[in-house]
């Protein structure tokens, strides 16, 4: 039995959901019922009954369909998918920056940790950052965390004062603003699209036709018709971009745009999940319950 018959079979057999973000394998975004962005997956994980789900992402993401799931089981098939831009807030050091400023709304990227989420009012992804932002009512201050050049990038579009986390995605970070003047050269005509995580994503608008969440890649990509585009995140998304869309060359910003740890789930490692069982994801309750709330205002938007 083929890996890929043996994970459907399996899957069968624990009536389970498998979820898989853009920025995985090729080989594991195929074989999942449904692959996305962190809000679509959040929410088709509380669509779909199946009691248990796979989540091949990081800890932050298999941690949110915990929460949003309380009586399913959860299941992360590697432990050492974590995130570099989650990482770089701590629940203590929310709690000391609110303390500083009594009052303020926090909004949370999705890609936070759990205790993270539990001290923020509202969550948000980057395909619906500017509507929550936006939502928030006029007299309050805004604390947005923890990737400054999304935030950077709210905040000139809602034209919203935010106090910012200086917390960055290591592999959207290297993204500058001279790479996509490079490109411009060297792909004369060819359309260029960026992540707002990017470092190129503000101080480069110039030079960018569209900034895009990664779901907004791929509606982009279904609908473009553009002989060539240039897109500024991380590469794996151009595997479900090619697919939608045979027709037009999808070519990466940088090769080199690579998430170590979106990369550390492999098929081998989703069939040992369903097999054994592991690694089962938990959240404490009370931190669960606190973050629940942030959550479900993010997927409300």
């Amino acid at each position: 039995m083929s890996l890929e018959a043996e994970v459907r079979r399996l899957k069968e057999e624990r009536n389970a959901l498998l979820l898989a973000h853009n920025y995985q394998l090729p080989e594991v975004q195929d074989a999942a019922d449904y692959v996305g962005d962190s809000l679509y997956l959040s929410r088709k994980a509380v669509e779909d009954d199946r009691p248990v789900i796979v989540f091949a992402g990081v800890t932050f993401m298999a941690e949110t369909a915990k929460i949003l799931n309380p009586g399913k089981t959860v299941l992360l098939p590697d432990l050492k998918a974590g995130c570099g831009l989650a990482d770089s807030i701590t629940g203590d050091q929310l709690r000391t920056w609110k303390a500083e400023h009594p009052g303020a709304v926090v909004v949370a990227y999705i890609n936070t940790t759990a205790d993270v989420k539990a001290e923020s009012d509202y969550c948000c992804t980057s395909s619906n950052a500017i509507k929550v932002v936006s939502g928030v009512p006029a007299d309050k201050e805004i604390l947005f965390l923890p990737d400054m050049f999304l935030g950077e990038w709210v905040r000139q579009k809602t034209g919203r004062k935010m106090h910012l986390w200086v917390g960055d995605c290591p592999v959207h970070a290297k993204l500058r603003p001279e790479d996509l003047q490079r490109a411009r050269h060297e792909h004369p005509g060819a359309e260029i699209v960026a992540h707002p995580e990017c470092g190129c994503s503000t101080a480069a608008l110039p030079h960018v036709d569209r900034i895009l969440s990664t779901d907004g890649m791929v509606r982009f990509a279904e609908e473009t018709r553009a002989p060539e585009v240039l897109v500024a995140t991380e590469v794996g998304i151009l595997h479900r971009m090619r697919r939608l869309n045979p027709g037009t060359r999808f070519t990466p910003l940088s090769e080199g745009a690579i998430c170590p740890y979106m990369k550390q789930i492999d098929l081998t490692d989703v069939r040992d999940s369903l097999r054994l069982n592991r690694y089962v994801i938990d959240v404490p309750p009370e931190t669960a319950r606190k973050a629940r709330r942030a959550l479900d205002r993010m997927i409300a938007s």
